[in-house]
């Protein structure tokens, strides 16, 4: 598993190297270790995962990414405790995992607030299930509602909000529990591209004023950069880890840091092991169209 090798003139970076030193001093947080899981399929068996070791660091953002069929989701479900690896093992502080827990938060892509309760009741949900009191529980959901700037919708119903607003309500309900580490699962892949942006500035200001690890899956490689501190990018058929990135991008990120050659340069890399040209075994996506009528011009044609 390699790292991106930095261009020369961020190597010379001593904030850029320094922050990754501070990292590795870090105590790990969550650490995967020869992590496979395979399934079967029309009596076949298929393998979703092979062999996928990390770790993650206090405090660290590291986002996933990957090809389609690359098992992103099933990692992050097997992190959460909702489905069991077939082989390896997931350490949380040092302690195995064995189904769902307070100490990991998670957010789906899916909105998946109940849709009778308000905001206020969504978010005291867990910490009601714990066994705090209700007045503690109220207390505790009206700071996490206040930090993800809902204060004004504490009373509203799900259906009285918009896609972004949900959203920050499941972060909200999330981290009221306090957990080690929030686990995310494309959150922002069903919102459009003025929201998302926001949402990931809303996201960054809340990981930047809490103590929370996160662990972040998604497509978009922009939105890779633009939160990471590290990116592990995983191959498809099975998923293994292909490699570990470190994101030289300097923080606090935001989103007029698109166009910067350290930007630029790890998009690039992302896209190249992604979309490698010529890669053998693909489908040919060149798409061979009949046309069906006479239209009586050629629109490609110049005049």
């Amino acid at each position: 598993m390699s790292e991106l090798r930095l261009p020369s003139y961020l190597d010379q970076s001593p904030a850029v190297r320094e922050r990754f030193e501070a990292l590795k001093r870090r105590e790990t947080v969550l650490e995967v270790k020869g992590l496979s899981k395979v399934f079967q399929s029309n009596g076949k068996t298929v393998a979703a995962l092979k062999d996928i070791d990390f770790k993650v660091h206090r405090r660290e953002f590291v986002t996933v990414i990957g090809p389609s069929g690359c098992g992103k989701s099933t990692l992050i479900r097997i992190l959460a405790g909702l489905e069991s690896a077939s082989d390896g093992q997931v350490l949380l502080d040092g302690q195995p995992v064995h189904g769902p827990g307070p100490d990991r938060g998670m957010v789906f892509q899916s909105y998946t607030l109940f849709p009778w309760l308000t905001v206020k009741k969504n978010v005291m949900f867990g910490l009601l299930a714990q066994g705090q009191s209700g007045f503690t529980a109220e207390r505790e959901a009206r700071q996490w509602i206040e930090l993800v700037g809902l204060d004004k919708f504490i009373d509203a119903y799900p259906n009285q909000l918009s896609g972004g607003m949900k959203q920050r309500v499941a972060i909200a309900r999330a981290l009221a529990n306090k957990p080690r580490i929030l686990l995310m699962d494309e959150p922002f892949g069903a919102l459009d591209a003025q929201t998302r942006c926001k949402m990931q500035s809303y996201l960054l200001e809340i990981w930047r004023n809490i103590d929370i690890t996160a662990l972040f899956i998604t497509h978009d490689l922009d939105e890779a950069v633009l939160l990471a501190d590290r990116i592990l990018v995983l191959k498809a058929h099975p998923g293994e880890v292909q490699e570990l990135i470190e994101v030289p991008v300097p923080r606090p990120r935001h989103a007029n840091q698109l166009m910067t050659p350290e930007f630029l340069a790890t998009r690039q890399r992302l896209d190249d092991l992604i979309h490698p040209p010529d890669a053998e075994g693909e489908e040919d996506t060149n798409l061979k169209m009949v046309r069906l009528t006479r239209v009586g011009d050629d629109v490609e044609v110049q005049a």
